[in-house]
């Protein structure tokens, strides 16, 4: 059966400072841009809560790190075996492996590579790394792509941390490249399909095309102003992944208004007849 997990970002005005990284031009290399913000609840107090409220696992946001010392990431690990609560996902907010700068696109590998080796301290399954920025319709773009991500599924395997990506971001925003970049890649590669992210009227067609091959799903809802969720879409998404077998983490994603956590149990209750829980 498939089980509950939550991703970071469904807390994210609750965590504390954001720590963005961005690419900076001027000096060629990526910087941090802190975003300040109270923090209502640790990272590290996060797993014992999640598994008081009936979470099987979580995905963490790398901005959600407040830092990435030994000591630190040895903590974490300890605070999810405490609460036994896998750490299913490191999810990477940044990086264009598909960029046709050469240094750049190396600078960018070199810094995932890092991350992967956070993940394997902090005893992260999984880290979600993104496929480009590139215009789905580039090619090379996507060749340059795949190439990356073998080298960066090797990279995280030696270190026992598999590499995912996911329908995120402009190269990936099309199924076929999706399915593309998972056949070029083979075993060296898992997946994610997020609700969200394939937009247009052939958005079903599409998660039809991807599910099937998830290791995660991303469980967003459309939601209006008030944080009310759209159940009719959101079931119809559901089902999907129902019909296509799907046993993996269904991670509740809500990023709209007022409570989060509120907001959260809004999006469980509708996904609550598809999983089991703690």
């Amino acid at each position: 059966m498939p089980f509950l997990s939550l991703t970071s970002w469904s807390l994210h005005r609750l965590l504390g400072p954001l720590r963005w990284t961005r690419w900076d031009e001027a000096t060629r290399t990526q910087i941090t841009v802190a975003q300040d913000q109270p923090e209502h609840i640790s990272l590290i107090e996060l797993p014992e809560v999640l598994a008081a409220k009936g979470f099987t696992s979580l995905e963490v946001c790398h901005f959600h790190f407040p830092e990435t010392s030994p000591d630190y990431l040895h903590s974490l690990k300890q605070s999810f075996t405490d609460a036994g609560l896998r750490f299913y996902t490191l999810l990477l907010e940044y990086g264009d492996i598909s960029n046709s700068d050469t240094e750049r696109r190396t600078l960018d590998i070199a810094w995932i590579k890092a991350w992967i080796d956070v993940a394997a301290l902090a005893g992260a399954e999984r880290v979600r790394v993104i496929a480009g920025d590139a215009d789905p319709s580039d090619e090379q773009a996507l060749a340059r792509s795949a190439e990356a991500l073998r080298e960066l599924g090797r990279y995280g395997a030696s270190r026992g941390v598999r590499v995912v990506t996911e329908n995120f971001h402009s190269l990936t925003s099309v199924a076929d490249n999706c399915l593309a970049l998972l056949k070029s890649c083979g075993d060296e590669l898992g997946f994610t399909s997020d609700y969200g992210n394939f937009k247009g009227s052939d958005k079903y067609d599409a998660l039809e095309k991807t599910i099937p091959f998830s290791e995660s799903i991303h469980a967003k809802a459309q939601t209006n102003a008030d944080g009310i969720p759209d159940e009719e879409e959101f079931i119809r998404c559901m089902e999907i992944a129902k019909q296509a077998g799907y046993e993996g983490p269904f991670t509740l994603v809500y990023d709209g208004p007022g409570d989060m956590w509120e907001g959260i149990e809004r999006v469980r209750k509708l996904a609550a007849p598809y999983f089991t829980s703690r």
